[in-house]
């Protein structure tokens, strides 16, 4: 940005600095050259007032005289024509076609006195003109030549002066620029590097308040979005966390006390009582846990979100991961389930991939253990696969059964809190297995994708951005 603005900024300079050299060019210039006019007009009207005597007293030694004193001194010619006659002087040329032009508009009582506006590197020399005698009558001409080098040399010094004078006021100008353009921009990138650490660690330092006026006021409305999204952030953690204390002291305290008041009933159906209140109560325990796991997942899903927003859309996240070895791992950890389930888990993928996904590898394993535990639970007995597939950018992590499945609006409602498909209810549960997943999906910029087996059963798809692999296997 520094560079467009300087671009911009430099541009500007140089054309002011170029039309200001300009106009002092053109002015000294039309100074130096009406200066020598004036000067050789006064001339050409002293030779015109002695040519006149000289018709007058029919005597031309003296004007002949004063004509050749002129032209030794200044080096320029003279012609005057007399009734005829040709008086020269230097080494003006009769013959030259601006001579004659001048000779033929002076007789006919026509003043040529102007000289063209002198530049250093124009050559030769100009003419000028009038007639001798009165206004009524045209005794005479004469012809005066102008010579303009020494002018020029003048003018080509002055024209190097104002060169140099442009060139230092432009470096000056191009400095000074440079030095506004980044008292400007500093706040910028003070607030560049505070949503860098806002986005990468949930806190932002304070901005000083420099700068122009309307970055001041953005700095300060930046640093109190950046407190309420920490607080914001602060509070939901604060609140998970002493829920979490809150409501497990007490029931933890209860199941103690359920289990003493257990050990000592004494019939059947004073037993059969306590364990009812005891499945109830691990119940309540199931639901708080998975209450307590909703809320994290939606905590990390709005951190996602809010970093995301304060990101660039093709932000990758800090925590990385091998989605094979977690996999591999989940199964292993679920095959003594799937056993007594009747069943067994398959993994299908090559050698390991060694690519790397853009995710907390904690929370993978949430998602791979909680979708391998659904399949468990809903299609037990079913043949139960897991997969990895890399290609096109992402990595998909599919986890099939061939259970009886969901219908097109179950589907759609299987990530709602608390639902609960038809004829399930007598399956423990608490309905938020599939929300957790998609909150931690998202929170770790992911996507839970739910649909039909290919044959028969749920598909549950978690699909990731590569974030570094080897040469790609499969497709999904």
């Amino acid at each position: 940005m520094k560079a467009r603005v300087l671009g911009v900024l430099s541009v500007l300079v140089i054309l002011l600095v170029l039309i200001i050299s300009n106009v002092i060019l053109t002015s000294s210039s039309r100074e130096l050259t009406q200066e020598i006019q004036i000067n050789r007009v006064a001339s050409l009207n002293r030779i015109a007032l002695l040519a006149y005597d000289a018709t007058v007293e029919t005597d031309t030694s003296g004007l002949q005289l004063e004509m050749d004193t002129y032209s030794a001194l200044y080096d320029e010619g003279i012609l005057v024509r007399l009734q005829g006659k040709i008086l020269e002087s230097g080494a003006l040329d009769a013959r030259r076609a601006d001579v004659i032009e001048a000779l033929g508009r002076a007789s006919l009582n026509l003043s040529d006195t102007t000289l063209p506006v002198i530049t250093p590197l124009g050559s030769g020399t100009e003419v000028i003109s009038r007639s001798v005698g009165s206004a009524n009558q045209v005794l005479g001409e004469v012809v005066l030549e102008v010579r303009l080098d020494a002018a020029r040399q003048k003018l080509l010094l002055r024209w190097l002066l104002v060169g140099l004078a442009a060139a230092g006021l432009s470096i000056l100008l191009l400095f000074a620029a440079w030095r506004v353009t980044g008292w400007v921009l500093r706040p910028v990138h003070r607030l560049n590097e505070a949503v860098t650490q806002l986005r990468e660690t949930g806190r932002s330092d304070s901005l000083p308040e420099d700068g122009p006026p309307e970055l001041r006021e953005l700095n300060r409305s930046f640093t109190a979005m950046a407190e309420a999204v920490s607080e914001s952030l602060e509070s939901q953690r604060q609140l998970i966390a002493d829920t979490s204390h809150e409501l497990r002291n007490p029931i933890g305290a209860l199941r103690l006390r359920v289990d003493l008041l257990l050990l000592q009933l004494s019939n059947a159906t004073e037993r059969e009582a306590g364990a009812g209140v005891l499945k109830e109560l691990e119940r309540v325990e199931e639901l708080l846990d998975s209450v307590l796991r909703l809320a994290v997942a939606e905590h990390r899903a709005f951190e996602g979100s809010a970093r995301e927003a304060l990101n660039s859309p093709n932000a990758t996240m800090a925590a990385t991961t091998n989605p094979f070895l977690v996999v591999e791992e989940e199964i292993d950890r679920a095959q003594p389930a799937a056993l007594r389930a009747g069943t067994s888990i398959s993994f299908d993928t090559v050698e390991d991939p060694q690519v790397v996904i853009a995710c907390n590898p904690v929370e993978l394993a949430q998602m791979i253990g909680e979708l391998l535990t659904n399949a468990l639970k809903y299609a037990e007995g079913s043949k139960i696969s897991a997969a990895l597939h890399v290609g096109l950018g992402r990595v998909v992590i599919a986890i099939t059964d061939s259970g009886p499945g969901l219908t097109g609006q179950q589907l759609a409602q299987a990530t709602t809190r608390f639902w609960r498909g038809t004829g399930h209810e007598g399956i423990r549960g608490t309905g938020m297995g599939m929300t957790i997943v998609q909150k931690l999906a998202e929170a770790n910029g992911g996507h839970l994708v739910l649909g039909p087996n290919d044959t028969q059963g749920l598909s549950a798809r978690l699909e990731f951005g590569v974030k570094d692999s080897h040469p790609t296997i499969g497709t999904p």
